[in-house]
């Protein structure tokens, strides 16, 4: 019995959200053998338990009809995303299978929020996952993870590295752990480019699933060479459900568009306010982004409510996925952590990447 056998077989199961084989798709994860038993970890953003049932005796009788020698076999199941394969990706940042740029076409709207219960509930559902603070002006990742302490320097190939700072379950790096408190970043546009290179090549993120990016608003010099450093898996756009705030989130998609960053999704923050019985008033208004998703072809990842539990976690430095008594809260964030993790997959099986666009700076 082979390898090689165990992986044909492999290739015939069907990942369910990519709509590849586990092999095709590069989410076998571990194969282990002790004598005629044998044991499978594979991975999927698949969150319905009858579906990965359905998989499991699925898998079992493929192995009894291909390798009958094969005693037992024993299924897990880890979370786990397809890769971005690209090569340029992988030289800047070994490691890591998908790059995702928040951003939004204006402050306000509440990105860094986003991005921080995105990147905590990823984390939380089992995802390898890393934040860099990209708003090179206005840190706030610091605060709302409630950390103070600094990375520290090692040595990976012969070179100083930063180890990132990790707290619940996700890797962090932000320009606001390098400066005093309390002191402001005033640097020109090519400086804060190339600190934000420096969090990608010289920080040793080891292998994650997304890294994500807490991107500044508007369409700049860091939204540009963040796009021509690596190639971006793509991006997601937070907007509020106003039209003036829709119309600078479409300035943003515009701009991906052009320097070939795919826009994966859009999330709707301060979508409503639910009432103590339930009902919603929907106060900045109704459908914004969903009407932006049908426009440009894209997936409305999610609505989160205005409340006060969001704006509370961020000040306290907890995120809503590990605060107790948030419960409901989090589910919002977690559900749209689940659906970007599932279009991610979906979208890199099929994707052809466009040629890179040169923008000068």
């Amino acid at each position: 019995m082979t390898e090689q056998r165990i992986r044909e077989t492999l290739s015939k199961i069907t990942e369910p959200v990519s709509g590849k084989s586990f092999e095709a798709a590069g989410l076998v994860r571990n194969i282990s053998l002790n004598g005629k038993k044998l044991s499978l970890t594979l991975a999927t953003p698949e969150t319905d338990e009858g579906v990965v049932s359905k998989i499991i005796d699925e898998a079992r009788k493929a192995f009894e009809r291909d390798i009958p020698e094969i005693s037992e076999t024993n299924i897990s199941f880890v979370r786990g995303v397809t890769e971005h394969v690209n090569k340029k990706k992988s030289e800047v940042l070994p490691g890591v299978l998908n790059t995702i740029a928040v951003a939004s076409g204006k402050g306000g709207v509440g990105k860094s929020t986003v991005a921080v219960n995105l990147a905590a509930s990823l984390a939380k559902a089992g995802y390898r996952t890393g934040l860099i603070d990209a708003d090179i002006y206005g840190p706030s990742i610091p605060l709302m993870f409630g950390v103070k302490q600094k990375p520290f320097v090692t040595q990976s190939e012969g070179k100083n590295k930063l180890v990132p700072v990790e707290k619940f379950g996700v890797k962090l790096m932000s320009i606001g752990f390098l400066m005093e408190e309390n002191t402001a970043v005033v640097w020109r546009g090519p400086m804060a480019s190339s600190a934000l290179k420096q969090f990608m090549g010289d920080v040793l993120w080891g292998d994650l699933d997304f890294l994500l990016f807490d991107m500044p608003p508007g369409t700049g010099d860091i939204q540009l060479t963040l796009s021509q450093t690596i190639p971006l898996t793509g991006a997601v756009i937070v907007t509020t459900p106003q039209e003036i705030s829709l119309a600078d989130a479409r300035k943003g998609y515009i701009m991906f568009e052009k320097v070939s960053v795919p826009t994966i999704g859009v999330i709707e923050n301060m979508s409503y306010y639910e009432g103590a019985n339930g009902t919603r008033d929907y106060i900045f208004g109704k459908g914004g982004g969903e009407k932006m998703c049908s426009e440009f072809g894209i997936k409305l990842l999610g609505e989160i409510p205005v409340n006060s539990e969001i704006r509370a976690a961020g000040d306290e430095g907890v995120p809503l996925p590990d605060k107790k008594g948030a419960e409901k809260t989090a589910a919002v964030f977690e559900k749209i952590a689940s659906e970007l993790a599932k279009e991610i997959t979906r979208f890199n099986s099929q994707r052809k990447d466009k040629p890179e666009t040169v923008i000068e700076i």
